[in-house]
């Protein structure tokens, strides 16, 4: 018997050691501000030249329908940190801050407590002004606000405003010099960086100007406000309809993708930075990188501007895993499973070995990057809380449909949309009048139905009132009501 257990035994221990190295890995994780998919080679885009993050994509998992739950940068980052829906964190511009409680199982936090080294870098974009948690990280590089790109202006950043006067570059200096660091005390690290390119002002690094000189960018085949007539009239009621032309996308498209493609292209250069700086140091092989985006932008499809807007160019975001100890990961893989932004704080935590919460929505992508599951869930909420009511919505995702809700009845009447992804990723037609697609639209119902009845028992104080608002059965004139109370 006891050789039976010590044979077992090995065997555990060899299956493990062949597709794991011995001990915890380290963790970079890098986030872009406002990119689309669009802006990457790897994700179908030859006018973009992004070489580092391809490369990534060709060694690692790449994910195509990884969506961002609340497309805009404060409630998307808090959902990022915590690994929870908007409505449970309650964040978001004007609905509050981070709870101390999320705070304390947020993903940097618990791996502080788990013995990692830890820094961040750039806009931490969740807790405004001075409320910065400086205290969660061994090693701070991070600023309130929206913070600036001119690196000077950054506090925490200053001292390499000489050589990287753009704050990209000075975030992949950042990252250099603390893998050189942390690689030499014995201890696992996670290296947070979120870059502020390439979100307005549209200020790319001089360092760059002749990268796109005169190149000419193709635009999307859904393209202006001729492709936005079959969307709801409450979609047109934020800034995000205005900014089609304050924003230059109506006359100066070529212009304005010069400049956003060159702000993702600084972000490619300090990425292959941190890179280089993983494989000078020795680490390379133990580290994961995870590199994905707090939300899309629409950059001139239907006719909008910015993000917020629960349309495929403003929720679908760039995702990419690379865990270099998988010794039987295909290069170049991916996943076309339904992932979201909640999954990124309950990935860290299992990489480090270490229990996500239990309160957490997200769910851990190891199994699709070890190639365990093909799939992790049936859908995803989208949603938005923030700006004009008009706007705000709740939608449900899945591989194949979208539906949304804009609950808004005043002067206009509520609007249901439904999207037939696998035939129109482009969101032409809205399928609600197609009699072919009314099973489809009482399946997609159904599961919006549910995703009502969880967050009516979740939801944070500051989105009570949605657990109405969002509510199909509910008549307009009580949702007015509480607007009024509200507004």
């Amino acid at each position: 018997m006891r050789d039976f257990l010590f044979i077992f035994r090995v065997f555990i221990f060899a299956f493990i050691c062949l597709n794991y190295t011995y001990g915890k890995p380290n963790i970079v994780f890098l986030l872009a501000d406002d990119q689309a998919l669009i802006s990457m080679g790897c994700y179908g885009n030859n006018d973009a030249l992004t070489p580092n993050l391809d490369r990534l994509s060709k060694k690692g998992v790449t994910f195509d329908n990884h969506y961002v739950t609340t497309a805009i940068c404060m409630a998307s980052r808090a959902s990022i940190l915590t690994g929870k829906y908007e409505y449970q964190h309650g964040c978001n511009f004007s609905k509050g801050k981070l709870s101390q409680e999320d705070i304390k199982n947020s993903y940097p936090n618990v791996l502080k407590r788990a013995g990692y080294v830890t820094a961040f870098a750039g806009k931490y974009g969740v807790d405004l002004k001075s409320e910065l948690p400086q205290n969660l990280f061994d090693k701070w590089g991070g600023g309130p606000g929206q913070t600036s790109y001119v690196t000077a202006k950054n506090k925490s950043m200053k001292k390499y405003a000489d050589k990287y006067p753009h704050s990209t570059m000075s975030y992949g200096a950042f990252g250099s010099e603390f893998i050189k660091e942390a690689s030499k005390t014995g201890r696992p690290f996670c290296l947070s960086i979120s870059f502020k390119a390439p979100h307005m002002p549209d200020t790319p690094d001089p360092r760059f100007n002749k990268v796109y000189k005169n190149k000419f960018f193709r635009k999307p085949a859904n393209f202006g406000r001729e492709y936005s007539k079959h969307l709801s009239e409450q979609s047109k009621q934020g800034r995000q309809w205005e900014r089609w032309e304050s924003w230059g996308y109506k006359d100066n498209y070529n212009k304005v993708m010069q400049k956003y493609h060159q702000l993702v292209y600084g972000i490619d250069q300090a990425v292959g930075m941190v890179v280089e700086s993983l494989k000078e140091n020795g680490v390379e092989d133990n580290t994961v990188i995870i590199y994905t985006s707090d939300n899309g932008f629409l950059c001139g499809s239907h006719g909008y501007g910015s993000k917020v807007l629960p349309y495929e160019e403003s929720v679908r975001v760039p995702m990419i895993i690379y865990d270099p100890r998988i010794r039987t990961q295909k290069n170049g893989r991916r996943v076309n499973a339904l992932t979201a932004n909640i999954d990124i704080a309950p990935t860290i935590l299992e990489l480090a070995g270490t229990e996500a919460s239990s309160l957490m929505n997200g769910l851990s992508l190891m199994p699709l990057v070890e190639e365990s599951k093909s799939d992790l869930r049936e859908s995803i909420a989208l949603m938005n809380c923030w700006g004009p009511i008009q706007s705000q919505y709740l939608g449900i995702v899945t591989k194949k449909w979208k539906y949304i809700y804009w609950f808004y009845g005043e002067g206009m009447k509520p609007k249901e949309e439904l999207f037939n992804l696998d035939e129109d990723r482009l969101e032409l037609i809205n399928a609600t009048k197609d009699p072919q697609s009314n099973e489809s639209l009482e399946e997609m119902r159904s599961l919006y139905d549910q995703e009502i009845i969880i967050i009516k028992g979740q939801s944070a104080v500051s989105h009570k009132m949605y657990e109405t608002l969002f509510d199909r059965s509910v008549k307009w004139p009580i949702k007015k009501k509480i607007i009024k109370k509200q507004y």
